[in-house]
């Protein structure tokens, strides 16, 4: 079943046009999907299609498993992943387009927000869902293999050349995401002043992830994922409850929870890849480049890793207090005019205890010297408007 197409106008635009691409672009990627599912059926071309939806490279050999025993399938990476990359990054732009067809764009209809907000909105939907599966995802790869018990073994037995089929999986599916995001600039209409910020999300996301899966570093790097997909996540929930809720309360709350989780994420990624490249794997017996077995523990790598994390930790810190401390001045901006009123208030009621005291004095004289004193403070008056 197709997609709806978006209703941007009543006519319907010509076939060829950019416009009837972006309304339709779903369904025209969806159905290049199924060729790769159709052609599954198919003997001809079915060792084709494979090469594209399944996870290859697979290592484990039939002697290291016990008979009666249910063998556990290891790969590593190849050239072959870059079939399933651009697979699943077709997969990935379906699901953009279902998730903001069906879930973002209703709620965002009940909310009536402004077309900034909106931007937003859909921006901070697509994130979330993205971060929650991945933590959900990540944090039982590191449960199932132990690595939160025994954190030792994120450099014991270096280089991790092998993976099981979730671990794979698992960065498969993020490169196709990031991969993804560059696409949906044009396919989302993407504003201008938004491109940047977005295209730099990619890019670093992209470049971080690619380089942890190839130079084996992918086990400190799933607890890295997970421990920032965590804080961004939470981040982007305190968006949406911001949107969502109008509420003064709910909004300080859970905006202070996502800043103190971002303070100590950033900490325990600077602690944790200290611990890695720093001392674990320079402790380890087997150093040195071996480009064969997947080897990179020198020093130059162990150091420019580590330098890497932590200079993103440092650059991600020092915006986080940037939009902080310009939080604050907006704040006080707003609370500046509204201190006026009440400096008006006052001098009004000044003003007037002042002539009702004149008043009371006015009445204690005579009539003639009341109009004479009257006269005077009239002329007064006059000779300092001028």
């Amino acid at each position: 079943m197709g997609l709806k197409p978006r209703k941007s106008s009543s006519k319907n635009p010509p076939i060829f046009s950019h416009e009837f691409f972006i309304q339709n672009h779903a369904d025209i990627v969806s159905c290049v999907a199924m060729v790769f599912i159709i052609g599954l059926m198919i003997q001809v071309t079915s060792p084709f299609a494979y090469m594209f939806i399944a996870v290859h490279h697979n290592v484990t050999q039939e002697t290291e498993t016990p008979p009666g025993e249910i063998p556990v399938v290891h790969y590593t990476y190849g050239l072959k992943d870059l079939c399933a990359v651009f697979f699943y990054f077709l997969i990935c732009i379906v699901m953009h387009a279902i998730i903001q067809e069906y879930v973002l764009d209703k709620i965002s209809r009940k909310l009536h927000l402004s077309k900034v907000k909106h931007r937003e909105f859909n921006e901070s939907g697509q994130l979330i869902i993205f971060y929650l599966l991945s933590v959900l995802w990540g944090g039982d790869v590191i449960f199932r293999e132990e690595y939160f018990m025994n954190i030792s073994l994120l450099w014991d037995g270096y280089p991790h050349n092998t993976m099981i089929f979730m671990f794979k999986f698992f960065y498969i599916i993020q490169l196709s995401y990031w991969l993804h995001c560059f696409p949906e600039l044009y396919l989302q209409k993407t504003k201008r002043e938004d491109m940047p910020a977005r295209i730099r999300l990619a890019s670093i996301s992209l470049v971080y992830i690619l380089a942890a899966y190839l130079l084996n570093f992918s086990r400190v790097g799933i607890c890295l994922l997970v421990l920032h997909y965590s804080s961004e996540g939470m981040s982007h929930a305190a968006k949406l409850l911001h949107f969502i809720d109008k509420s003064e309360n709910d909004n300080t709350v859970g905006f202070m929870v996502a800043n103190v989780m971002f303070v100590i994420v950033r900490l325990g990624s600077i602690i944790l890849s200290v611990l890695t490249f720093w001392y674990g794997l320079a402790l380890s017996d087997n150093q040195g480049l071996d480009i064969a077995t997947g080897n990179f523990n020198i020093p130059v790598i162990r150091i420019a890793a580590l330098v890497a994390v932590c200079t993103l930790q440092a650059w991600l810190m020092w915006n986080f207090i940037t939009q902080q401390l310009k939080k604050l001045r907006e704040q006080a901006a707003l609370q500046a005019p509204a201190r006026k009123p009440k400096q008006d208030k006052r001098a009004a009621s000044k003003k007037k205890k002042e002539e009702h005291k004149r008043k009371e004095e006015d009445d204690e004289l005579p009539e003639v010297d009341q109009n004479t004193k009257k006269s005077l403070r009239s002329r007064a008056t006059a000779v300092k408007s001028k």
